[in-house]
């Protein structure tokens, strides 16, 4: 079985692309709010271009998701740890 690292709050939960439901990179995620704040790119237009929900959108630009930094490092077992 594999071990890998992932990124974890101060609670020791996964945050960011390392959350098991994440679908969206850390890369991504920057991107889309740069491409929002920086360029004005609407949350329609950025939800088509990474295949996401405009609320998701939304929430992703408010800081309302994805709003965490790891704080810490944690290996775990395999993908589902």
């Amino acid at each position: 079985m594999s071990r890998i690292t992932v990124g974890v709050n101060e609670k020791g939960s996964r945050v960011g692309e390392d959350h098991p439901r994440a679908t969206l990179t850390d890369h991504d995620v920057e991107l889309m709010r740069q491409m929002h704040e920086e360029e004005g790119i609407g949350y329609k237009r950025l939800a088509k271009m990474f295949d996401t929900s405009v609320a998701q959108v939304r929430n992703i630009c408010l800081y309302r998701q994805r709003a965490q930094s790891a704080s810490g490092w944690r290996t775990i077992d395999g993908e589902g740890g």
